[in-house]
């Protein structure tokens, strides 16, 4: 099966199959993957895409579902606004829900938001984080041109980065 076109929800038709994917694989333009009914599906979309849990790709035979997979995450709780501030001044994606943030796995994170009082959890499960206002989940590699006083440039390899970072003047 070959995909080349992305079809956002609601889908128009039930869907023929579905590929489990976690955030960074969400993020693609040509690869191979394989469904849950064990077919090959190769993608090959004209750019990098995000891929969003609900998404589908359009195949000759049909829309094959994309679902977020389980990943390492860490539920956070306390502050959460000022927690949100802090995850969201180091440009890391973030799933917000009523009485808990949800991030990817890394003890850097981790360390930092227990310095500022947070109780971290460690689970598995799917990882949506928010969209913001540059597109959907798309908090790394984002040109936009905001100011507020300091420069930076993700530059580092960072597998959204798609290498073109951005700076802040």
């Amino acid at each position: 099966m070959k995909a080349t076109s992305v079809l956002h929800p609601p889908l128009a038709s039930a869907s023929i199959d579905r590929v489990e994917l976690d955030y960074d694989a969400r993020f693609l333009r040509r690869k191979l993957l394989r469904t849950a009914l064990g077919a090959d599906l190769l993608v090959d979309l004209p750019k990098a895409t995000v891929l969003n849990h609900g998404d589908a790709l359009e195949t000759e035979a049909g829309p094959v579902e994309v679902a977020a997979a389980e990943e390492p995450v860490l539920i956070v709780t306390g502050d959460l606004p000022r927690l949100a501030w802090h995850i969201g001044n180091r440009h890391t994606p973030c799933q917000i829900a009523p009485f808990h943030l949800v991030i990817r796995a890394d003890h850097v994170l981790r360390a930092m938001l227990e310095g500022l009082g947070a109780t971290v959890t460690e689970a598995r499960r799917p990882f949506i984080p928010e969209g913001g206002a540059y597109g959907p989940a798309q908090v790394m590699g984002h040109a936009h041109g905001h100011r507020h006083g300091h420069r930076h440039d993700h530059q580092h390899g960072h597998p959204h980065d798609h290498g073109h970072g951005h700076s802040h003047g």
